[in-house]
């Protein structure tokens, strides 16, 4: 089933107030998807600095002192839940490869220059908590509940899937043909890190960005390329995008104003976003890619 709610701050006025929203958007899609949950932040200061990369990873079991010695490069470690953050001033591909070698085997949730990505198993609600969710602060937030359906309850599983540098994607739905393309993909050299379909669907967009074209291409060419139902929340460091498929049988609404964009599986998610009642609101039509720019 699972459940989606993604928000984009328009106005600056309201970036303090980030996690406190989604977290409010979080806890009532909780029934939609009680088992895991994740959180994709862009801009958050607890996480995120100027001039910083940041690379978020499944808890390796190293304290965060020795982490960050064995990165080294001044990398500072911060723990949120079942995920921890490192920034450094060196790059993104830099730093994880460092992390790479430091903790071999390590489960990378996220990359880039503004993105913090915090993911775990348990109840929406208690993982909100372990991320300080309602402290987040930023321009750009993403989440995703989980009802899992076709692959095992882990933190590697739980949503937002982010397989490039400040690329976020979330699913509610299913692909059929996703083994078709995940082995297609691993002959092109693409490593995978959970059973999990929305994956494929991250790295094939991913791979498309990585060929040169843009998000809306990417979304476009996923759209032509995988079967299923299924819709897409998928965020980079300036864009808010969303796509279902030709069916649109899995629910899903936005709704605009000039201070933001939201997206959400149901309408009560976005019931207590400021302005709701001016906002322009409206359900995505089948396989037609929305983006939203700031």
């Amino acid at each position: 089933m699972c459940g989606i709610a993604g928000l984009q701050v328009r106005d600056p006025s309201l970036e303090p107030r980030l996690g406190e929203l989604l977290t409010g958007m979080l806890h009532q899609a909780a029934e939609r998807g009680p088992d895991s949950a994740g959180v994709g932040l862009y801009g958050d200061p607890r996480f995120t600095a100027p001039g910083r990369s940041t690379v978020s990873l499944l808890d390796p079991g190293v304290p965060a002192e020795e982490l960050a010695a064995r990165v080294g490069g001044g990398a500072e470690v911060v723990a949120a839940g079942q995920t921890i953050v490192v920034r450094s001033r060196i790059g993104a591909a830099e730093l994880e490869r460092a992390i790479r070698d430091a903790v071999p085997g390590a489960v990378v949730t996220g990359r880039g220059s503004d993105l913090a990505v915090l993911k775990g198993v348990g109840h929406p609600d208690v993982l909100a908590r372990e991320f300080a969710l309602r402290e987040a602060s930023g321009r750009q937030g993403i989440a995703h509940t989980r009802m899992a359906t076709e692959s095992a309850v882990t933190p590697e599983g739980a949503h937002p899937f982010s397989v490039a540098e400040d690329l976020c994607l979330v699913h509610n739905g299913s692909f059929a043909n996703h083994a078709t393309i995940r082995r297609e993909l691993r002959a092109e050299g693409v490593a995978f890190d959970s059973d999990n379909d929305s994956e494929v669907g991250a790295r094939f967009v991913a791979a498309r960005l990585a060929e040169g074209h843009d998000l809306d291409k990417a979304l476009r060419l996923l759209c032509e390329r995988f079967d299923g139902f299924y819709t897409l929340l998928v965020t980079t460091a300036d864009t808010f995008a969303v796509v279902r498929d030709a069916i649109a049988c899995k629910p899903a609404i936005v709704a605009e104003t000039d201070a933001w964009v939201a997206m959400a599986s149901e309408y009560r998610c976005l019931a207590r976003l400021p302005g709701i009642e001016s906002a322009r609101i409206f359900e995505p039509e089948p396989e037609e890619v929305y983006t939203w720019q700031r």
